[in-house]
C-alpha cells in the first residue's frame, strides 16, 4: 500500500477517533471539572486559538515549496527555504508572546464575570497555552515537512499514537482529582515529546537540512504571496468557530461558556460526517479539473458528490433534530438545552456548504480564493458582531444566531459567484441535489415523529429509538430517495462490510 493510501486510511481513523473518543471523554471531563471550570477550559483555549493565525498559514506554504524543491531535486533552494521560514517562526513566536504578555494584564478587566479564583486559573492556563503555542508553531513545520516529502505514514500514526495516550493520560489525571490546569499541563508535555519525534524523524530519517546560504526579499515576498489567503482562511475560521465563546466571554458567566462551548463541538462533529466521504471522491474531482472538464461536467460531479453527502448528512441531522436532545440530556445533563438548539442550528446553515465542497479545489484550481476568502471574512465579522448585539438579551443562543447569520449570507453570495463566475449551473444542481432526497427525508422525519413516542427516557431507550430511525432511513432513502448510481454505490458498500 503506497504512502498517499497509507496516508489517508490514516486519516480516517483519526477522524473516527476524535468524533467517537471525543463524544464519550467529554462528557467525562465536563463532570470532573464541572462547568464553570470546563467553561474557563474552553474559553481561555478558543482566546489563545485566534492568535494562533499569526501561524500566516506557513506549513501549508511549508508543503507546496518543499515537494516542488525536491520534485527539482533543488537541495540548495529548500535548505534556504526552511532557514527562511524558521527565521519568521522565530519572529512570529516572539510576537506571540508580546501579545500574550500584553492580553494576561488585561484577563481580569475583559473577562467581567469570573470571580477571582477564576481569574487565577485563566491566567495559568492563559499562559501554559501561549507557551505551546510559541512553541508549537514553529514545531508544526516538521509535520509539513514530511508532508511536503510525501511521506503520511509517520506523522499521521504520531497523530493517532498521541491522541490515544492523551486519552488514558488525561482520563487518569481526572480520576485521581486533577482539574483544568492538569490538562494544560498534560498537552505541554505532549507537545514537547512529540514535536522532538517529529524532528528526530525529519533530521535523521529524511535527512532534511536547514541552512541559510543567503537571504531574499523577493524570496520572502513569494512565501507570503502563497501563505496570505491561507492566512485569512484561518481569521475566518476564528470567526466561525471561536469568536463566539470570546464575545460571551466578556459578559457572560462560566456556565454559558460551557453550553456554548458543547453546542460547538456537537456542531463541529457533523461536518467530519461529509469530510468522510466528499474526502474519497474530491481526488477525482481534481482530476477533471485539471483536464479541463467543462462546466457542464463539472457541475454533474458537484451533483454526484454532493448527493451521496446530502443523503449521509440528512441521517445525522434527522436523527439529532430528533432524539438530539435526549442525547444531550444523558450525554451531559439537562442544563445543556441550548446546547441542543446550538447545534441544530450550525447543522441546518452548515450542511449546504458541506455539499458544495467540491467547489473548494475548483476555486484553488481557478486562482479564486481570494474572493472566497474575502466574503466569508466579511459577512462573518459582521455576523459575530450581530452575535454581539444578540447575545446581550439572548445568551448563547443570540451568539449562534449572528453567526450563522454572517455564515448563511456569505454562503448565497458565493452561490451567486459559482453561477456567474465558475459558470457552474447552481440551480441546476439544487434541484438535482432535493430531487427524490428531500421528499424522502420528509416522510422519514414523519416517521421519525413518531418513533419518539416510545415510552422510556435511558440510553436503551435512545438506541432503541435511533436504531429503528436507522433501519427506516436506510430502508426509505435507498428505495425511494437514491438514483441508480446510488444504489449501485451504497450496495457496493454494504456487500464489501458482509464480506
Amino acid at each position: 500500500m503506497s504512502q498517499i493510501k497509507k496516508g489517508a486510511l490514516l486519516n480516517y481513523i483519526t477522524i473516527f477517533l476524535t468524533n467517537v473518543v471525543g463524544l464519550f471523554i467529554t462528557p467525562f471531563i465536563l463532570n470532573h471539572l464541572g462547568k464553570s471550570e470546563y467553561g474557563i477550559y474552553t474559553a481561555i483555549g478558543a482566546l489563545v486559538g485566534t492568535i494562533s493565525v499569526l501561524d500566516l498559514g506557513l506549513n501549508n506554504t511549508i508543503i507546496r515549496f518543499v515537494a516542488k524543491y525536491k520534485a527539482e531535486k533543488d537541495r540548495r533552494s529548500e535548505e534556504n527555504f526552511l532557514a527562511t521560514t524558521m527565521l519568521i517562526y522565530i519572529a512570529i513566536s516572539i510576537v506571540i508572546v508580546i501579545i500574550g504578555f500584553i492580553f494576561y494584564g488585561h484577563i481580569d478587566s475583559y473577562f467581567t464575570k469570573m470571580n477571582s479564583e477564576e481569574i487565577n486559573i485563566s491566567k495559568t492556563i492563559f499562559i501554559l497555552l501561549i507557551f505551546n503555542l510559541a512553541i508549537g508553531l514553529p514545531g508544526g513545520s516538521f509535520v509539513a515537512i514530511c508532508y511536503g516529502y510525501e511521506n503520511f505514514v509517520f506523522p499521521k500514526s504520531i497523530n493517532v499514537v498521541r491522541y490515544l495516550l492523551r486519552t488514558i493520560v488525561v482520563v487518569s489525571i481526572l480520576l485521581m482529582g486533577g482539574k483544568a490546569i492538569a490538562l494544560v499541563i498534560i498537552d505541554t508535555v505532549f507537545n514537547i515529546l512529540f514535536m522532538l519525534t517529529e524532528a528526530y524523524f525529519v533530521f535523521f530519517k529524511l535527512k532534511v537540512r536547514i541552512k541559510l546560504h543567503y537571504f531574499s526579499s523577493v524570496f520572502l515576498k513569494k512565501i507570503f504571496s502563497y501563505s496570505i489567503w491561507i492566512f485569512v482562511y484561518g481569521i475566518v475560521a476564528q470567526f466561525q468557530w471561536k469568536s463566539g465563546q470570546i464575545v460571551l466571554g466578556n459578559f457572560s458567566n462560566t456556565e454559558v461558556l460551557a453550553v456554548y462551548a458543547i453546542g460547538l463541538t456537537l456542531g463541529s462533529y457533523y461536518g467530519a460526517f461529509s469530510s468522510a466521504i466528499t474526502g474519497v471522491f474530491l481526488p477525482r474531482a481534481t482530476q477533471m479539473i485539471a483536464n479541463n472538464a467543462s462546466p457542464a461536467e463539472l457541475t454533474d460531479t458537484m451533483i454526484k458528490i454532493g448527493r451521496v453527502s446530502f443523503i449521509v448528512l440528512m441521517y445525522v441531522l434527522g436523527a439529532f433534530y430528533l432524539y438530539g436532545k435526549q442525547f444531550v440530556f444523558l450525554w451531559v445533563g439537562e442544563s445543556y438545552y441550548d446546547s441542543y438548539l446550538i447545534a441544530v442550528i450550525i447543522m441546518v446553515v452548515y450542511t449546504i456548504p458541506l455539499v458544495q465542497g467540491f467547489t473548494g479545489p475548483l476555486i484553488e484550481a481557478q486562482n479564486k480564493v481570494a474572493f472566497k476568502a474575502v466574503i466569508y471574512l466579511v459577512f462573518l465579522a459582521l455576523g459575530t458582531l450581530l452575535g454581539f448585539f444578540l447575545a446581550k438579551k439572548h445568551g448563547a443562543i443570540g451568539m449562534i444566531g449572528g453567526t450563522v447569520i454572517g455564515w448563511f449570507i456569505a454562503q448565497n453570495v458565493m452561490n451567486v459567484f459559482y453561477h456567474r463566475v465558475l459558470k457552474l449551473d447552481v440551480l441546476r444542481f439544487f434541484k438535482e441535489l432535493f430531487n427524490k432526497i428531500l421528499i424522502s427525508f420528509l416522510f422519514i422525519l414523519a416517521i421519525g415523529y413518531f418513533i419518539n413516542y416510545i415510552p422510556g427516557n435511558g440510553w436503551i431507550n435512545f438506541i432503541a429509538k435511533a436504531s429503528i430511525y436507522s433501519i427506516a432511513f436506510i430502508v426509505i432513502m435507498y428505495k425511494f430517495g437514491t438514483i441508480p448510481y446510488e444504489k449501485e454505490l451504497f450496495s457496493g458498500i454494504f456487500t464489501k462490510i458482509r464480506n
